[in-house]
């Protein structure tokens, strides 16, 4: 991504702020696993999304004094022992090359700087990313540093801009769309070796595996969640992912999965038959699974709410489950699906975003219907990324297949 990019970010950021205040962002950092082992690092996406550095425990300060503007990096002291162990951490040609911010210091200043700022100045409001998914969730950098902040500066407020990073993240540059195409692209690759080396009496991780290969041949380090492989009835229980059990012979596999490109990531869920071979129930639930997919491509457009194209979802699959006998009252219909048709995607698989808005041109969402029958050892879902346009949708997933012809076919070749 081109520093431009980030630069505009911080931009828009900036114009939020009011005068006489700061802003920080932390980059965070990774949390120990076991004894001396951390987890792997993943950078603070809001931080990420205003800076383009992918590195532990940088922070990023900007200040608005009056009308004057200033920003600044606080990054790692270069460290030559650690280099040898574990390798050089980012160096100031390289944070204001990524970053296009100018000031450049070291975390050791950090407070001094901070002090320098609140003492010199008449600040009134600390800006900080105070996301909480949680309550009993362990405490940030930021909310840690909000903490500090109310005790020893009781005179200052303390807001919190998450929410304002969150909106713009809901509408992709076109920068952030050929990322995740690229993404689906990969995936698309990974599902289709998949399809073409599976076979019954294959571990579901053993499929699985065909997929991570096809990351690894491109280059890609994370996938965008764990994968989920739920063959038989494994495929009804909605965030499976043990991905342990033995594939059986007329079973369909549900692959919900997607590559991490850039940290732009794809959302994709294709089931198919392990043996290549739909049976006649499998194609009557699949189709109605289809049918509702198409409802809520076609539905998807600026103006229209999520709660709207999960209606249009809720229909076809109602109608689709009366048919199939499985029903008879439409408020039956959550026995057999019980989730939300779709979310926003983007830096994170679950993007952030309010979800009580209207859809805008620039949003992009994943459109992903599904029919769960335990009874019957059915779990179907099928599952597209779409970028909401002008005037309707553009389904940036249309490439990958996912008739049941289609499937056949490629499988059967």
């Amino acid at each position: 991504m081109d520093k431009a990019f980030f630069i505009n970010n911080r931009k828009k950021l900036e114009e939020r702020m009011e005068n006489d205040t700061i802003l920080l962002l932390f980059a965070g950092r990774a949390p120990y696993k076991s004894a001396d082992e951390l987890y792997p690092f993943i950078p603070n996406r809001n931080f990420y999304y205003m800076t383009g550095i992918d590195e532990d425990k940088i922070i990023l300060l900007i200040s608005k004094i009056g009308e004057k503007i200033s920003e600044r990096l606080f990054i790692q002291r270069p460290d030559p022992i650690m280099a040898k162990w574990v390798g050089a951490t980012i160096s100031e040609d390289e944070a204001k090359e990524r970053s296009g911010i100018d000031s450049i210091e070291y975390l050791d200043k950090f407070e001094d700087a901070i002090g320098s700022i609140l003492n010199g100045n008449k600040v009134e409001k600390i800006y900080l990313d105070l996301e909480r998914q949680e309550i009993r969730t362990s405490f940030t950098e930021s909310q840690e540093f909000a903490r500090v902040i109310v005790k020893r500066y009781p005179y200052i407020q303390i807001k919190n801009i998450y929410h304002d990073i969150s909106e713009f993240r809901t509408i992709k540059s076109k920068e952030e769309i050929e990322l995740i195409r690229k993404a689906i692209e990969i995936t698309n690759e990974g599902i289709l070796n998949m399809m073409k080396n599976a076979k019954p009496g294959m571990m579901e991780y053993e499929i699985e595996a065909y997929f991570d290969f096809t990351l690894k041949k491109n280059g890609i380090r994370n996938r965008a969640f764990e994968t989920i492989a739920g063959s038989g009835k494994n495929g009804t229980i909605l965030h499976y992912s043990d991905n342990n059990s033995k594939t059986k012979d007329g079973d369909l596999i549900l692959f919900d999965l997607g590559a991490q490109y850039k940290y732009y990531n794809a959302d994709i869920t294709r089931t198919f038959p392990v043996n290549g071979k739909f049976t006649e129930r499998q194609k009557e639930v699949y189709n109605v699974v289809l049918e509702a997919m198409k409802a809520v491509e076609e539905a998807a457009r600026p103006g229209i709410s999520y709660g709207q194209l999960n209606e249009a979802a809720k229909r076809v699959l109602t109608e689709g489950c009366k048919k199939l006998g499985l029903i008879k009252e439409d408020n039956e219909i959550s026995k057999y699906y019980y989730h939300s048709v779709s979310h926003y995607l983007g830096l994170d698989t679950h993007d952030v975003g309010m979800y009580n808005v209207e859809l805008k041109p620039g949003m992009v969402i994943t459109n992903e219907p599904g029919l769960y029958i335990e009874e019957e050892g059915i779990g179907i879902r099928i599952e597209d990324d779409l970028l909401i346009t002008e005037d309707g949708c553009e389904n940036l997933s249309k490439d990958i297949i996912k008739t049941i012809e289609e499937i056949e076919s490629f499988m059967n070749k």
